[in-house]
């Protein structure tokens, strides 16, 4: 165990908390993201030790602030770095990773919270070869904002692999300043539609304005167009995107096995949430949140009278949330259908025990560092990536079961 001490709080690492274990507080930054935000210290959940871990860790490889991750149906594995570089890794039959630079990334507003996000394979990759990336995008003056592209895939038989006829396919707008809650994780669902979770980007109110795309979970084609059966199709461009909305920072997105779809996100000071997602539904924010802003405004807890959904889960002291998998292997029995979800601030790979439309907190296990994405593997092995940030290297390690 390795203890320290900070504003007069112990802070023990290398432990595991199990979600009935008390809590003690300690300071962080931003929702535990990396960045000056303007945003004040708040609080997370400590560590609660127990004897071991379920899991044994092997660490694969390192990159330069990674964010996202995906496997192939061969095995290999694309990985963005936040500077905009696409890494294809390849697994040798010793575990040993081969890394080539996929050329072709768009260009991406590096910085803050912004860079090159989520990299998901089109449902049909085998036959069409899409890779769907998401990413901050330059705007006039010092604005940007988040964007969807998707580009055909190449591969060469000397290893090299490229982009092909990159098409952007969708934008939030407007585009803004500042650098942070840019949302823009993607997930293809059962009915072969995209959604894409937007940020507010630390606006506060676009989450509530229909005439923005900020704030809320969109869903489109697979080309970018709008679904006809969408909630609000008839209503102008931008409503006619939009799933859900009174979304603040969402950074996770997943469908169940029952065609469920949950998202995770940072709530403000307090107030953390795992949501499940459903058509037309307002989840709140800025008007009512089970955190309050920075700057001790008070944010009216949900309630039932108040007429947004809310949470199935929250945390106060908080995780910082930064994205959520479902477990659907077979590695880890015990674990089918659960929600896993990375938490920054945390430091820690969360678990949540889903029963249909019902969630329950289960586990949580303190690891070495922040953790930016959960994954699972082809041989339902889960995989992390730390976040890598402050100049130090993002891991990424193979969780499989304890011997």
């Amino acid at each position: 165990m390795i203890v320290s001490m900070k504003n007069g709080v112990t802070l023990m690492h290398r432990l595991t908390l199990s979600a009935a274990l008390p809590l003690a507080l300690i300071a962080c930054n931003s929702g535990g993201e990396a960045v000056a935000s303007g945003e004040a210290a708040t609080e997370v959940a400590a560590i609660s030790p127990v004897d071991r871990l379920p899991f044994e860790t092997a660490e694969v490889a390192a990159f330069d602030e990674p964010w996202a991750m995906t496997f192939l149906p061969d095995g290999r594995a694309l990985v963005t770095e936040k500077k905009g570089v696409l890494k294809l890794v390849s697994f040798g039959a010793d575990g040993k990773p081969a890394m080539v630079d996929v050329s072709g990334t768009p260009k991406v507003a590096y910085g803050g919270q912004g860079g090159l996000g989520d990299v998901v394979l089109s449902p049909d990759f085998t036959n069409d070869g899409y890779v769907y990336l998401s990413f901050a995008e330059a705007g006039e003056g010092d604005t940007s904002g988040a964007a969807v592209a998707r580009a055909k895939m190449v591969t060469s038989a000397d290893g090299s692999a490229s982009l092909k006829d990159m098409q952007v396919i969708w934008r939030q707008e407007p585009k803004v300043s500042g650098k942070g809650h840019y949302g823009h994780r993607i997930a293809f669902g059962p009915d072969g539609m995209m959604y894409i979770s937007s940020g507010d980007r630390q606006k506060f109110d676009p989450a509530q304005d229909l005439e923005q795309n900020l704030g809320k979970i969109v869903r489109l084609t697979p080309t970018g167009g709008i679904p006809s059966d969408n909630p609000m199709y008839d209503q102008g461009r931008i409503k006619a995107q939009i799933w859900s909305y009174g979304h603040r920072n969402p950074l996770g997105l997943a469908f169940d096995s029952a065609g469920n779809l949950w998202n995770s996100e940072m709530g403000p000071k307090g107030g953390d949430e795992l949501n499940l997602v459903k058509r037309s539904a307002n989840y709140g924010y800025p008007k009512v949140s089970n955190g309050d802003h920075y700057d001790g405004r008070d944010i009216p807890d949900h309630s039932p009278e108040d007429g947004f959904v809310p949470p199935k889960v929250f945390w106060t002291p908080v995780i910082s949330p930064s994205s959520l998998m479902i477990y659907t292997g077979d590695l880890f029995p015990a674990w089918k259908n659960s929600a896993f979800i990375g938490a920054l601030s945390g430091q820690a790979l969360v678990r949540v025990k889903l029963d249909g439309e019902n969630a329950e907190k289960a586990d949580n296990w303190a690891m070495e560092g922040r953790i930016r994405e959960v994954e699972q593997g082809p041989d339902g092995a889960i995989w992390v990536l730390e976040d890598g940030a402050r100049g130090s290297k993002g891991r990424l390690l193979k969780l499989t079961p304890a011997k």
